[in-house]
């Protein structure tokens, strides 16, 4: 049946409301909502419908502002550890060396869509599929707040060393050279405190993400007229100004800006290329490649120091494919150097390892905590600095999350009780913060079997308060407590009414609605201002 009778109709309007849908319905399952945009780009391309210019711009700001938001995001102080530059270099390095070889070897067996290939291109294919997806891991990571984490911070390194490698790419792909005048780029290392100041004036509101548009844009258009490739100005104006305390605000402002614009990068990559059987099956068959990229990954983050917990969730945040692993085959399509029909097969690939990850990630410490005697094996005997033997000082009250309620609470119980309450939370900056405050602060996670086995018999906790980031690390730190049997009591926060009952369900003893009782305390503040006023 000839359906390009359709095409017309399905204007702008159109493939919006077709992106939505599926993306929506990806969403459902628990998937992230790229995977429904993969499938309405296909969908498209089988109804004849083609991208068009607007289509095709719309994808190149996504990817524009990717990079932006990813160079926000780099910490130098994490990429230069060793067990974060070492995993990602020797991981990519081994797969590319690896996988090249497997793929070249079905070349010479004239394999559909592997005939003909070179070594080149096989060395290229597999530098595609050496990736992870920043997007997925930085969803996963935001969604249970433990971006800031100790094992978060170690995916997220690893990703931006794996993301500088695409950017590379990108620009040796351009095949420009650059003018003279890329020197005077030079001068924008200097006007980083200009910019800090615009920073700093541009509030919090449409201001701040007008000014983010501009960095990223602007950076872009003018790393081109210098002959360097415009995404590469992005990634570097985002570094300039990574530092910043409003950094990262920026870049949760520019995030849904980010992901509404990539929208187009999916459907185009859908839009591509034809979904024929072949395709999919090699796609299909790529997905159990996955479980040697994550061996490598758990086996060179072991044995570079970190605990097999955290190399664990590490290597589970990490098991996928990428997006940026479709731009450089976009690229390479573009350029000639691979068929359009790898477009197809690493678009299957990638909802496919998405749809691998997802409830693996969403039970990582289940798995650990199961089989944690298995996974202790691959545990190298030297530690690293950011895993310090715990000493808790006989205290009697934990409070776990040293944001501003757990903070404001472990000052009231300080107050009440003295010293017998210790603060616990998994960022290093913030214990760091709290450290010099002068509160009693210590890293960890009550949700990880490591901590408490370091403390078995040693710690004398009769209360735990949970004011953890979000509901769902709530209820990972109270199935683990169940687990070790605690018989002290334990209280926990909430934000939502219907919250309060699932936690008291998983075994809180007690728990407080932060917005529910804000109110209540305002009043009582505020009457108690009013009675030593006099009224």
């Amino acid at each position: 049946m000839d359906w390009h009778w359709i095409s017309p109709a399905l204007g702008d309007v159109g493939w919006i409301a077709l992106a939505f849908v599926l993306g929506l319905a990806a969403r459902l399952v628990n998937l992230p909502p790229l995977v429904g945009f993969l499938i309405a780009g296909f969908l498209l391309n089988a109804l004849g419908v083609t991208g068009g210019d607007t289509l095709e711009k719309i994808s190149e700001i996504g990817v524009t502002l990717l990079l932006f938001t990813v160079g926000l995001k780099l910490e130098v102080k994490t990429l230069i550890r060793r067990h974060v530059w070492a995993t990602s270099g020797l991981h990519m390095v081994l797969v590319v060396a690896i996988l090249g070889l497997v793929v070249f070897g079905l070349a010479t067996l004239n394999l559909p869509l592997f005939s003909g290939m070179t070594w080149q291109h096989a060395a290229l294919l597999a530098f595609a599929l050496s990736f992870s997806s920043t997007v997925f891991a930085v969803k996963v990571l935001e969604e249970r707040a433990q971006i800031k984490s100790h094992f978060g911070r170690v995916a997220i390194g690893i990703l931006v060393i794996q993301d500088l490698a695409a950017v590379i790419f990108l620009a040796a792909s351009a095949g420009k050279t650059p003018s003279v005048w890329a020197l005077a780029l030079l001068a924008l290392i200097p006007l980083r405190h200009v910019l800090y100041r615009l920073l700093d004036r541009s509030g919090h509101g449409e201001l701040l993400v007008l000014f983010g548009l501009v960095l990223a844009l602007g950076s872009a258009e003018l790393f081109d007229l210098t002959g360097i490739k415009g995404d590469v100005g992005a990634l570097m104006i985002g570094v300039l100004i990574a530092r910043h305390p409003k950094a990262s605000e920026l870049g949760r402002t520019m995030l849904g800006f980010k992901d509404l614009f990539l929208v187009g990068f999916f459907l185009s990559v859908g839009m591509a290329g034809t979904l024929t059987p072949t395709a999919v099956l090699i796609g299909i068959l790529m997905v159990p490649l996955l479980l040697a990229k994550s061996a490598l990954f758990f086996f060179l983050l072991t044995r570079f120091g970190l605990r097999a917990r955290n190399a664990l969730l590490s290597t589970l945040t990490l098991s996928n494919y990428s997006e940026f692993g479709l731009i450089v085959a976009a690229i390479s399509v573009a350029n000639g150097w691979l068929d359009v029909q790898w477009l197809v097969v690493i678009s299957v690939a990638l909802s496919l390892s998405y749809l691998a990850a997802a409830p693996l990630t969403s039970r990582d410490e289940k798995l650990y905590r199961r089989r944690r005697d298995f996974w202790i094996r691959f545990q190298g005997e030297t530690r690293l600095a950011e895993d310090p033997p715990l000493e808790t000082d006989h205290a009697t009250i934990a409070i776990f999350g040293m944001g501003r309620v757990g903070a404001g609470a472990y000052d009231a119980m300080r107050k009440e009780h003295g010293a017998t309450v210790i603060g616990i939370d998994f960022d290093i900056e913030r214990v760091r913060y709290h450290c010099e405050a002068g509160r009693n602060v210590v890293r960890g996670t009550p949700s990880d079997a490591d901590f408490w086995e370091q403390l078995r018999g040693k710690h004398h906790f009769e209360l735990i308060m949970l004011a953890l980031p979000n509901l769902e690390a709530n209820l990972s730190a109270l199935e683990q407590l169940k687990e070790i049997g605690f018989s002290g009591r334990i209280a926990a926060t909430a934000r939502y009414p219907d919250d309060v009952e699932s936690l008291q369900e998983a075994g809180a003893n007690t728990v407080f609605n932060i917005y529910g009782e804000a109110g209540a305390g305002f009043a009582t503040y505020t009457e108690d201002f009013l009675a030593k006023q006099g009224r």
